[in-house]
């Protein structure tokens, strides 16, 4: 027997219950809540730090989207489908890379993916054997791809690179497992890298980069032949965070001169990667 409430108002009673409850017991209402509680955990230390950071980039993971941290086409390291072997192993032993996209004409055709661990076997028995005899489709995934949701497909799929592409369908760069992990757990530093090497700004276009907060004013400057103040800090992260005097969110942006730039990772220390856009 009806006791005269509408069917659909108990519901509607708990859901208000709940938030009420949660406003009442200081339970995390968003995001930036619990961070919150997580960073006072950290000063409590009750966490420690290298964990607190861990659980901020799984965090961000969710947020950021291919694009973000993609190896643009322009600095992908690539051999010809019709190459043959013994032609390539110079640059192979060069770069050191476990994986190397295969191009047709140009960079912006990926045909597949050459895995230098192929290279032994057909190598001992002839040399004369071409990259499309040996390499492996390319698994390809579109820009705007969240990272989350592209490494669930890395670990099913058991794949460790994908060859990003445009609305076009075009190579507009590549991206790994390890980029998507350094994420969470900063960089992953192996035997062939070289620090002083380090590629601290990236084109993406035209008029837009990506350009890691480490880098140098000084070397900002020379790169873009621009004139950003520098007596009170070294790097262009130090220099945005002067100018915001609070440590960014993601999606925050700071003008100075004709540069544009746009926080993609950030957290409660420092600024971690820049998006620029030149005016």
């Amino acid at each position: 027997m009806s006791d005269g409430n509408p069917p659909s108002s108990q519901p509607h009673q708990r859901s208000l219950l709940e938030r009420i409850s949660h406003f009442l017991t200081g339970e995390p209402q968003d995001q930036e809540d619990l961070l919150e509680i997580l960073r006072e955990s950290e000063e409590k230390h009750l966490l420690d730090a290298d964990s607190l950071r861990m659980i901020e980039g799984v965090m961000q993971v969710s947020e950021l989207r291919v694009r973000d941290i993609m190896i643009p086409r322009s600095q992908m390291v690539v051999v010809p489908r019709d190459a043959e072997l013994e032609t390539i192993f110079p640059l192979v032993i060069e770069f050191a890379h476990s994986r190397f996209p295969v191009i047709e004409e140009d960079k912006s055709k990926v045909v597949g993916i050459l895995l230098a661990k192929d290279l032994l076997a057909h190598a001992l028995r002839d040399k004369t054997i071409k990259v499309e005899a040996v390499m492996r489709p390319a698994s390809v995934v579109p820009e705007s791809k969240r990272l989350n949701v592209l490494l669930k497909e890395f670990r099913t799929e058991r794949n460790h690179m994908a060859i990003v592409v445009d609305e076009y369908g075009n190579a507009a760069g590549l991206v790994t497992i390890e980029d998507v992990l350094e994420q969470i757990v900063g960089k992953i530093e192996d035997e062939h890298d070289d620090d002083e090497n380090k590629e601290y700004i990236s084109q993406r276009s035209e008029r837009e980069f990506i350009v890691n907060a480490l880098t140098p004013i000084s070397e900002f400057n020379d790169y873009f032949s621009a004139d950003l103040e520098d007596t009170d800090c070294d790097t262009v992260g130090g220099l945005i965070l002067q100018r915001l005097e609070h440590f960014p969110k993601k999606g925050e942006k700071v003008e100075l001169d004709d540069f544009c730039f746009e926080v993609l990772r950030a957290d409660n220390r420092r600024v971690h990667l820049l998006k620029l856009k030149i005016r």
